[in-house]
């Protein structure tokens, strides 16, 4: 399946938290999006607030100064199931 890809480069917290969720909401369950943020908040903030908001982080790793979120949009039944 083919993944899609956001860049949040230079949005600051909570706006990419807010433009990353609104991205996942229009995505078919089960797509996978690669969201790249910078270093600092954004990398540790978002993570959390997609976990939260009942959506699976496969991976996380650094690039430069830069970070590669993946993350994975479940069922409808298994975020209900949080």
């Amino acid at each position: 399946m083919p993944r899609e890809t956001l860049d949040l480069s230079g949005v600051p917290c909570p706006a990419n938290s807010a433009r990353a969720l609104l991205y996942l909401e229009g995505m078919n369950s089960g797509s996978e999006l690669k969201i790249i943020v910078d270093d600092g908040e954004p990398s540790l903030n978002l993570p959390d607030s997609l976990i939260g908001e009942g959506y699976t982080i496969i991976e996380k790793r650094r690039k430069g100064k830069k970070w590669i979120i993946l993350v994975r949009k479940n069922d409808e039944l298994s975020k209900d199931l949080r």
